[in-house]
């Protein structure tokens, strides 16, 4: 591997009262990026007691830092902990915070702008708090959210935390079915949920969906409605009026380290999506370790990461409040009214760290946008990319284009572990197409398929020790059978994540994509069990596979290969229909870029469909379970379709 272009070399000066330079001074270990992740590695009690107290966290850390740490799963962080996830973010209302920073600027694509300073923040989140308690919400309650990325659905999670209620929301584009199939599985009692939502310049109502909504989760006792005018139907109740109730008066309880706070959604490829549990502990605890070791967030510092409220980097972004960030939030399209929108944002609102997709980074590229040359991006230090590989053009781009003086750092992790196993640091330089360096406490890995460590080729992410973001389970999942299919089958005892990449010599990762069968399009992993229970209720179709094909720009497009009942004709009609109603019950990324008849799908012995088998014949790779197919002819299709794509 021959080495890339440097693009940014890190500022000496700007370590000094960095929470790492203090958690590295009081360690006893020199201040280098690989001298501290070996020792955080080798040394775990003592590195995550030290995150916890030179990043800041507020409650109880007891005695014991690990217990059981030789067992994954199965090991236990700081198992007489106490602490309140909400308190942590809050706590820049408390006056001797000494901030007079915002601690939220939520703007929409109309141009609507809301700042909330941290003592209204902290007021809100107390009266949401108090309203759920009176509607009979109680520690390891659900509350549901179909809110857009605003400042209601960050005072509504905080009101949820503060009570030691679970929250999990859905982005509003969302269709019905693939928010029935995540909510159906929580028993929500409380639901939140806008009027209607803004994206490209449309208003696309809400208020429509909410009675059959609620007729198919009946467990909601109280739905919150978010409009722009206050209006509430029957049945509902409006934001406004929450926002009227006496604020919770009691100090807010400091429950156990694993106790829940959300549960994330991650698409299988079969049945419904995985209902992966968070504690509060863990997920704080991680956040604040790459906010502030990793990605370098001082108080003050503004911070933007456009996400929905679907993805899992809005979990990530709020816990921002906690290293005493403005966040900054972006609901509506990312490109609206015009492509430039966010930069034009990035450079009125003074943004310290932007973070988005790779896609978007890319269409920027492939755009010819030049935002450096019409914008003032001088307020912008880093740049953090996620979702997909960010492409090495794209690197070159950002670094020409957009912010030549800021960092670049590419990051991967998942909705998994709603955290990271690579990102950047302000100790290393950037280098074109790389991650920069495994996260700290993360024994990352690459490995063969025999479980050999692998330096210099391409192989499978792995994890090798516990880190304290790890999912304290799955719901309905009582014996965690299904938590350690997920993730340790592959290689007992040992993460194993999905990813297909390339550990270089001085540590940075090069992935390349997907090595299962989850589809990746924009960034957002969808599984495909969602599609075919959609495609499955059309007499036309006897059989379907999903995969996601990548488009030579780091990005993938969903392909629908579909095998035809006697008679039937895959016609632009069925295709339309196809769309729209996958569209309409699942999102819009689900939707196939191309839907394309095969004459016969691979299945094994047993008469499973291998999805592996059809993904690898179309991108050109061998086929490694041929014996194991009864039909393997029909793989020269599938290649030859591949062909014909490229």
């Amino acid at each position: 591997m021959t080495d890339p272009r440097q693009l940014w070399q890190p500022d000496p000066a700007r370590f000094e009262g960095s929470p790492l330079a203090a958690l590295a001074a009081a360690a006893g270990v020199p201040l280098e990026q690989d001298l501290l992740w070996r020792w955080s590695i080798d040394r775990p009690a003592e590195f995550w007691r030290a995150v916890w107290a030179h990043c800041g966290v507020v409650g109880e850390p007891g005695e014991r830092v690990l217990v059981d740490g030789d067992r994954m799963p199965g090991a236990r962080f700081f198992p007489d902990a106490r602490l309140s996830f909400a308190e942590n973010l809050l706590r820049g209302g408390v006056a001797d915070r000494g901030t007079t920073n915002p601690a939220v600027i939520a703007l929409r694509e109309d141009g609507r702008r809301e700042e909330l300073s941290h003592a209204t923040l902290q007021d809100r989140a107390l009266r949401v708090a108090a309203w759920l308690k009176a509607n009979g919400v109680g520690s390891g309650d659900h509350v549901a959210s179909l809110l857009p990325n605003g400042s209601e659905a960050l005072v509504a999670m905080l009101g949820t935390a503060a009570l030691g209620a679970v929250w999990s929301s859905c982005s509003p584009d969302f269709g019905d079915a693939g928010v029935v199939d995540r909510f159906g599985q929580l028993q929500p009692k409380v639901l939140f949920a806008p009027a209607g939502h803004h994206f490209k310049g449309r208003v696309h109502d809400g208020l429509a969906r909410l009675p059959g909504l609620k007729e198919a989760l009946p467990s909601i006792r109280a739905t919150v409605l978010v409009a722009d005018d206050g209006f509430a139907p029957a049945g509902t109740t409006a934001w406004q009026s929450v926002l009227e109730h006496a604020p919770l008066a009691e100090p807010l309880p400091r429950l156990p380290f694993d106790h829940p706070l959300y549960v994330l959604f991650s698409s299988g490829t079969t049945g419904r999506p995985k209902c992966i549990v968070h504690g509060l502990g863990g997920t704080l605890l991680q956040h604040l370790k790459e906010h502030q070791l990793h990605v370098d967030l001082r108080p003050g510092e503004r911070l933007f990461y456009y996400t929905t409220t679907g993805w899992m980097m809005w979990n990530w972004l709020v816990s921002g409040l906690a290293s005493g960030a403005t966040l900054v939030l972006w609901d509506g399209s990312p490109a609206w009214p015009d492509a430039d929108a966010l930069w034009r944002m990035a450079a009125e609102e003074r943004v310290d760290v932007f973070g988005t997709s790779a896609r978007f980074l890319d269409m920027c590229r492939t755009a010819g946008l030049r935002p450096g040359d019409v914008h003032d991006l001088r307020s912008i230090r880093a740049v953090l990319s996620t979702g997909s590989p960010l492409l090495p053009e794209a690197f070159d781009h950002v670094h020409d284009a957009i912010a030549p003086h800021a960092q670049i750092a590419s990051i991967s992790g998942g909705t998994d572990i709603v955290s990271c196993f690579a990102l950047g640091s302000a100790l290393l330089p950037t280098w074109r197409g790389e991650l920069t360096c495994r996260g700290l406490g993360m024994d990352v890995a690459v490995f063969d398929p025999e479980g050999r460590p692998l330096v210099g080729g391409p192989g499978e992410l792995v994890c090798r020790n516990p880190f304290p973001s790890m999912p304290t389970g799955f719901l309905g999942d009582p014996d965690g059978v299904r938590y350690r299919a997920a993730y340790f089958e592959r290689y007992p005892g040992v993460w194993h994540h999905g990813d297909w990449c390339t550990l270089t010599d001085r540590g940075s990762l090069v992935i390349t994509g997907r090595s299962d069968t989850t589809l990746n399009p924009g960034g957002v992993r969808i599984g495909t069990a969602e599609i075919y229970r959609r495609v499955e209720q059309f007499a036309e179709i006897e059989a379907a596979v999903a995969i996601g094909q990548d488009d030579g720009r780091g990005d993938q497009r969903v392909v629908l290969f579909v095998v035809l009942r006697d008679g039937a004709t895959l016609d632009d009609d069925l295709r339309d229909r196809l769309r729209q109603d996958i569209r309409q019950n699942l999102t819009p990324r689900h939707v196939p870029a191309v839907i394309a008849a095969a004459p016969d799908l691979p299945r094994t012995q047993s008469g499973k469909l291998s999805e592996i088998a059809v993904r690898d014949a179309v991108h050109g790779r061998p086929v490694t379970n041929t014996t194991a197919l009864e039909n393997p002819a029909v793989l020269e299709w599938f290649a030859g379709f591949g062909n014909a794509q490229s």
